[in-house]
């Protein structure tokens, strides 16, 4: 099962994934697909980290999520806009490929048994990118963003800290 919560940056959407989580399972997995880019990054790591109780299980990876022991887990995947950015720079900046890539891992995730809980950022809702990159890259968002909510079988968008259901089971 894929539940997609998605939001702005600092709306609550961490927060309101992992209590998911914690609700779903004793202990949960909580997947980091971040680089450490710099300090400002590194402290904001630390931070997320320190919310986080012993119950959590921590795996890392950048890409080749699906490789990762997942079956059988509620796990929080956190997030899609820092995971694009490494298939970004990894493909070149190149949106068709960065957006295949994903869209192939996303599908063998589809296929473990697993909670996943994965996360991401509504970046179009924001300012407009100064650089052709960044156009690029919140193209490449939306289009995962989308790809995402039609995969999963529940879709929150957190606004101000508040669930807003654009999907749902029931």
């Amino acid at each position: 099962m894929i539940i997609y919560v998605t939001g702005g940056v600092r709306s609550g959407k961490s927060r309101f994934a992992m209590d998911l989580a914690l609700q779903k399972s004793a202990n949960p997995v909580y997947v980091a697909t971040s680089r450490v880019w710099d300090e400002d990054f590194a402290r904001r790591v630390k931070r997320h980290q320190e919310e986080r109780g012993p119950e959590w299980t921590l795996l890392e990876s950048e890409r080749n999520i699906h490789l990762l022991p997942l079956a059988g887990k509620v796990a929080v995947i956190d997030c899609v806009t820092l995971w694009l950015t490494n298939l970004f720079v990894a493909f070149e900046y190149d949106v068709e490929k960065s957006l295949a890539a994903f869209k192939a891992e996303l599908d063998m995730l589809a296929n473990i048994d697993a909670t996943l809980i994965i996360i991401s950022n509504e970046i179009g809702m924001g300012v407009h990118a100064e650089t052709e990159a960044g156009r690029k890259f919140a193209d490449l968002q939306g289009w995962a963003n989308q790809y995402v909510a039609a995969a999963a079988q529940e879709a929150i968008l957190i606004v101000s800290g508040l669930p807003l259901v654009l999907k749902s089971l029931q």
